[in-house]
């Protein structure tokens, strides 16, 4: 009978054992949620093929989540509810220190960078026949700025409170307010997005469209207020039917991760994605931009530790302010 006790003892030991061992395990989870944004958007369309480029290399399933954009996935990764995510730095921003209503004043710190994604270009367009050239010509009219989650949807309204220019705007998924632009229902349309934007192209093979941005004084006025855009300009190569560069401001992206996430797991993420570029390219060209050195351009936001890692392995030097607290020098 002692015998027997020892022999229950001893098996309940190895199955406590086993229980631990799996808990560690579960820190790699089985599947990964990327929070993107509209359907249409260059976000949707990236996010499609780093999932993919993850499940190849990495070997997890990762699926695309439709959300609001930028702002969504600031508060959907911060607390837990999707393992990765993409922002611009602007609304990222506000959410790092719990600026504007749409935070409800909540530091949203439990988030982490992991690498660069590329730039957003401010983009207007109206059909040539609207006679609607510039910024200014949309005061009384109708103007979609995609979903209000979105860099667009949160800054393009406050961007022509700005100017001066009273138009009303309208929120939606990329798709939806290119439907209603095609239909009439809209004067004109904007969004903030990687080259080019599949809503661009869809309406640009139905319509005869002409795209502005915010430039010269106006483009001043707004990098002054929000030092977070900068002055950039849309290739004439960008769309066929364009001409010439077309002057505008831009943001950058960043791809983001819940700062729980496993160290090594977010160091094979980064590597995949940054080692792997001719694949995130076929996804979405905008992944030219994709590039290690461009990491420089977060110089705020704490990094993932797995992320920093990969970067100080190639050798790229760090802005002093993207090491969180609990990196380990």
């Amino acid at each position: 009978m002692k015998w027997f006790a020892f022999l229950i003892v001893t098996l309940a030991v190895a199955v406590a054992g086993c229980g631990d061992q799996s808990s560690e395990e579960g820190a790699r989870p089985s599947s990964m949620t990327i929070g993107a944004a509209s359907i249409g958007g260059a976000y949707y369309v990236y996010a499609g093929g780093w999932s993919q480029v993850i499940e190849r290399h990495v070997g997890i399933p990762t699926g695309v989540e439709v959300t609001g954009g930028p702002n969504h996935n600031m508060q959907l990764v911060h607390m837990g509810d999707l393992e990765l995510g993409m922002v611009t730095m602007g609304p990222a921003y506000e959410a790092w220190h719990g600026l504007e209503d749409w935070t409800n004043g909540i530091e949203h710190r439990n988030v982490r960078v992991i690498f660069p994604m590329y730039n957003t270009y401010s983009q207007w367009w109206a059909t040539e026949r609207s006679g609607i050239t510039s910024v200014d010509d949309l005061a009384g009219k109708r103007v979609g700025a995609g979903p209000q989650g979105g860099t667009a949807g949160t800054y393009h309204p406050r961007i022509l409170r700005l100017l001066g220019v009273d138009a009303t705007v309208r929120h939606a998924g990329l798709s939806d307010l290119v439907g209603q632009h095609m239909d009439g229902q809209l004067d004109a349309n904007s969004f903030a997005a990687g080259l080019p934007v599949g809503g661009v192209l869809e309406m640009a093979n139905q319509r005869r469209i002409t795209m502005f941005g915010i430039d010269g004084e106006q483009r001043d006025r707004v990098v002054e207020e929000w030092p977070f855009w900068s002055a950039t300009v849309i290739p004439a190569d960008a769309y066929d039917f364009i001409d010439e560069d077309v002057e505008t401001i831009g943001i950058y992206n960043m791809a983001i991760a819940n700062k729980d996430l496993d160290d090594d797991l977010v160091y094979e993420i980064v590597k995949s994605v940054l080692e792997n570029n001719d694949a995130m390219m076929r996804a979405h060209s905008a992944a030219r931009e994709t590039l290690a050195e461009n990491i420089t351009n977060n110089t705020w936001m704490w990094m993932h530790p797995g992320a920093i890692r990969y970067f100080e392995e190639q050798g790229i030097e760090l802005h002093p302010d993207v090491y969180p607290p609990e990196y380990q020098r």
